[in-house]
C-alpha cells in the first residue's frame, strides 16, 4: 500500500470529487465548494478515475523543477563571491556586478538565499520606526542637502578622506559631490563656489548643527547687546548670496543624504576596490564620470514640477570675496594688528578715517592671501617681522646684594616700623619720639 502525503486543500479535494464521482455533486457545485473552474473539476475527476488520490496531488511534487539553474553556474558564482574583492557585498549589489563583470545573470533573491546558505550573507530584520513622512520639495534646487562623511573609502590602500555631496531634494538627484582631504570651512567654500558656477544659487541648503555651519556656543554679550546672532563663516556667506540656511534637528530629518552616505559606503568602496584606486586624484575621477551619472540613472527621479529654482550668479556676487574667513582686529596704537603670528603695518589711507581700538577686517581668501577690510573698503598694509618691543632695562644691584645670594635686610631697632602707625604726624607725616612712658614696638 503506498502512503501519500497530502495537504488539508488536497484532501478537501479528493472528498469533493469523490462525491462528485458518486454522483452526490454536480460540476457546478463541487466548482463553487473549491473555488475552481468546472472545467478544472473536469480535469481532476479525470485523474482520480486513472491514478486515484495521487490525482489530486502536483505532478512535479518530489521532482527537480524544469526551471531549475545550473548547478556549475552556481558554483561558480559563489566561487567568484568568495574572493577578497568581493569581500562584504550584498545580495543586489553582488547580483548587479555578476552581471555586468561576468555576464551572469541571478535573481536577487535566488542569490541571497544561495548566499546564505554559503555563509556569505547573515538575513536581518529592520526595525520599524515611527517617522513623520515629510513631502518633497517640488522643483530642482528648492532644498539641496548638503552634508559630508568621512570614511575609509580606499580600506587601508590609501589616506582617510572625507566625501562632501550635494543632493537634490526633489529628485534625490547627486548634483555634484567631491573627495577630499579634511572637511572644513575653506574647503566646504572651495567646493561650494564650483557647485554654484556649475549650477548656480539654490533656494535652501539643509545642513545639520556642525560647527562649519553652526555657532553653538551662547551668545557673547556684544551679541545680545546688538540682538543679533553668531554665524558661521559658511552661513554669513550664503546670506550674502540670498541663500537660507535650514538646520536639521535630526539625522533623520535630513535621511535622503544619510540614507544616500550608506550606500555610497557600501557600493561605492566595493567600485573603487575592483577598480583599484587609492587616490583621491584617482577618486574624483571615477566619482564624476562614471559612478554619480549611473547612480542618477538608476535612483533619481523626476520632480513634480520640472521648472529648474537654480538662480543665476549676479555682477555684484564676488565669489572671491564672499566665500572668504573674516576675522575681526583691533587697531592698536601704533596703527598694527596681529593675526595668527604674523603682523601688519596699516598704512595711511587717504580716503578711509579711522584710529586706534577700530575693528578691522581680515579677509583670507580660499587662495591664501589675506586683505585687510574697514567699513566695507580694503585698506593699504604691509606685512612686518615683528612689532618692535620696549628695551629691558636691567635692575640694578643692590649694596646688600651679594653674588647670587641675597641677604635680608634687617631693621634698626629705632626704626619707625618698631613704633607704631598712631604716632606718625598727619600733616608731614613725620614720625616723632614718643612721650615718656609710651611702650614702643621692639
Amino acid at each position: 500500500m503506498e502512503l501519500l502525503t497530502m495537504t488539508s486543500r488536497e484532501l478537501d479535494k479528493i472528498k469533493v470529487i469523490n462525491d462528485v464521482l458518486q454522483g452526490k455533486l454536480k460540476w457546478k457545485e463541487a466548482a463553487a465548494q473549491l473555488n475552481l473552474q468546472e472545467r478544472q473539476i473536469g480535469n481532476l475527476c479525470a485523474k482520480v478515475r486513472g491514478k486515484g488520490s495521487r490525482g489530486v496531488i502536483h505532478g512535479l511534487r518530489g521532482r527537480l523543477s524544469n526551471r531549475r539553474l545550473d548547478l556549475e553556474l552556481l558554483e561558480h558564482s559563489l566561487s567568484t563571491l568568495h574572493d577578497p574583492l568581493w569581500e562584504g557585498f550584498g545580495p543586489t549589489f553582488a547580483k548587479e556586478n555578476l552581471q555586468t563583470t561576468y555576464g551572469i545573470v541571478l535573481g536577487t533573491e535566488t542569490l541571497r538565499r544561495l548566499m546564505i546558505l554559503a555563509g556569505l550573507w547573515e538575513p536581518h530584520r529592520r526595525r520599524a520606526r515611527h517617522r513623520a513622512w515629510r513631502q518633497r520639495r517640488a522643483c530642482i534646487a528648492m532644498l539641496v542637502q548638503l552634508d559630508g562623511s568621512e570614511h575609509a573609502w580606499f580600506e587601508g590602500r590609501g589616506p582617510r578622506c572625507t566625501l562632501i555631496l550635494y543632493i537634490d531634494d526633489a529628485t534625490g538627484r547627486i548634483l555634484y559631490g567631491e573627495f577630499v582631504k579634511t572637511e572644513d570651512t575653506l574647503t566646504l567654500m572651495r567646493i561650494t563656489r564650483t557647485y554654484l558656477k556649475r549650477w548656480g544659487r539654490v533656494i535652501a541648503f539643509y545642513v545639520d548643527k556642525g560647527s562649519i555651519y553652526r555657532i553653538n556656543c551662547k551668545a557673547t554679550v556684544e551679541d545680545q547687546l546688538r540682538n543679533t546672532e553668531a554665524m558661521s563663516q559658511f552661513t554669513r556667506a550664503m546670506g550674502e548670496l540670498d541663500i537660507q540656511v535650514i538646520f536639521a534637528n535630526s539625522p533623520q530629518a535630513k535621511g535622503r543624504v544619510e540614507r544616500s552616505f550608506k550606500t555610497h559606503q557600501d557600493r561605492l568602496v566595493k567600485e573603487l576596490r575592483l577598480k583599484g584606486i587609492s587616490t583621491i586624484e584617482q577618486a574624483n575621477e571615477f566619482l564624476w564620470k562614471t559612478y554619480i551619472p549611473g547612480h542618477n540613472a538608476r535612483f533619481a527621479r523626476m520632480p513634480a514640477d520640472p521648472i529648474d529654482a537654480h538662480r543665476p550668479l549676479l555682477k555684484h556676487h564676488r565669489l572671491e570675496e564672499i566665500l572668504a574667513l573674516r576675522t575681526e582686529r583691533t587697531l592698536l596704537n601704533d596703527f598694527t594688528l596681529r593675526y595668527k603670528n604674523r603682523f601688519f603695518q596699516v598704512l595711511r589711507n587717504p580716503s578711509v578715517r579711522m584710529g586706534p581700538r577700530d575693528k578691522v577686517q581680515v579677509v583670507t581668501r580660499m587662495d591664501g592671501t589675506i586683505r585687510l577690510r574697514y567699513k566695507d573698503q580694503y585698506i593699504k598694509f604691509k606685512t612686518i617681522s615683528k612689532r618692535s618691543e620696549r628695551p629691558f632695562i636691567e635692575k640694578k644691584e643692590e649694596a646688600h646684594d651679594v653674588g647670587r645670594e641675597l641677604i635680608p635686610h634687617k631693621p634698626a631697632k629705632n626704626h619707625p616700623w618698631r613704633k607704631g602707625f598712631k604716632y606718625m604726624s598727619p600733616p608731614d607725616r613725620h614720625w616723632y619720639e614718643p612721650p615718656p612712658g609710651v611702650p614702643t614696638f621692639v
